[in-house]
Order: C-alpha cells, then sequence, then structure tokens
C-alpha cells in the first residue's frame, strides 16, 4: 500500500443559517468571494476552472446534495475538495476537506515541491480562508 498523506480536515461554526452558508460555497461568486475566481455550477459532471495563483485549474463537479454537500476533483494531481454542512440551530458547521493526496515525497507538478510541503502550507492556507468565509456570513 501506497503511503499517501492524510486528507486536511477543517471545520469552523459559523453563525448563520445552513440555507445561507449553501448560497455562499455552491455559486461561482459566493466561491470567489471567500476562496478563488472560478466559473463553477453546481451541477454534477460539470467542468469548470478555479483561477489559482499557479494558473487556471480543472475542476469538475461530482457531488451536489443541497444544502449539505457538496464535491468536485480540483486540477491535476488527484486533489478533490468536499464541502460538509450541518444545521445546528441557528448556526452551521462548516467542514472542508482537501484530500487526494500522494506520496509525501512524490512532487505536485504546478508547485514543483514535495507533497507533504504543499499539504502544510495549504492546511495553514486553509485556516485563513475558512476564516474569511466565517467573517463574510457573520458580517
Amino acid at each position: 500500500m501506497q503511503n499517501t498523506l492524510a486528507d486536511i480536515k477543517q471545520t469552523v461554526v459559523i453563525n448563520a443559517p445552513i440555507q445561507k452558508v449553501w448560497d455562499q460555497v455552491s455559486t461561482a461568486e459566493g466561491i470567489a468571494a471567500w476562496f478563488m475566481p472560478n466559473d463553477f455550477k453546481p451541477e454534477v459532471g460539470y467542468e469548470f476552472h478555479i483561477q489559482s495563483p499557479f494558473g487556471p485549474s480543472p475542476c469538475k463537479v461530482t457531488e451536489v446534495d443541497p444544502p449539505n454537500t457538496l464535491s468536485f476533483n480540483w486540477d491535476t494531481d488527484g486533489w478533490f475538495l468536499t464541502f460538509i454542512l450541518k444545521e445546528l440551530g441557528d448556526n452551521t458547521e462548516f467542514t472542508l476537506i482537501h484530500g487526494g493526496w500522494k506520496s509525501p515525497d512524490e512532487i505536485v507538478g504546478k508547485a514543483g515541491e514535495k507533497a507533504s510541503v504543499i499539504r502544510e502550507r495549504m492546511s495553514h492556507g486553509w485556516t485563513g480562508i475558512l476564516e474569511n468565509l466565517r467573517k463574510l456570513l457573520e458580517s
């Protein structure tokens, strides 16, 4: 069995109703406001691009279950993102999973660095990104 890196999994509780959070994380405009510019549509099989610092990343929607789950493949290295929303009364628990990591020493193409370095950097990055999402929805 190949030694692959663990998924990044981060959860934040947002003081906003689940539908408001869903609307922010399941539309192109909403995603652009807290993550990166994109031409996303919430349709299984839809192919779109996220404009990353390394250029356009091809993506494909794999799951849409409003207002609870959204998943898509991200870029060409086997990554996927999953957003899981859980209603907590007037609040929403939002969990992000960034998976599909390869072995720690494998080079991530666009970045030209080891997967372990990129994963660590992205794990820290997601912390700030999810804080941006929380602030955006609570303002």
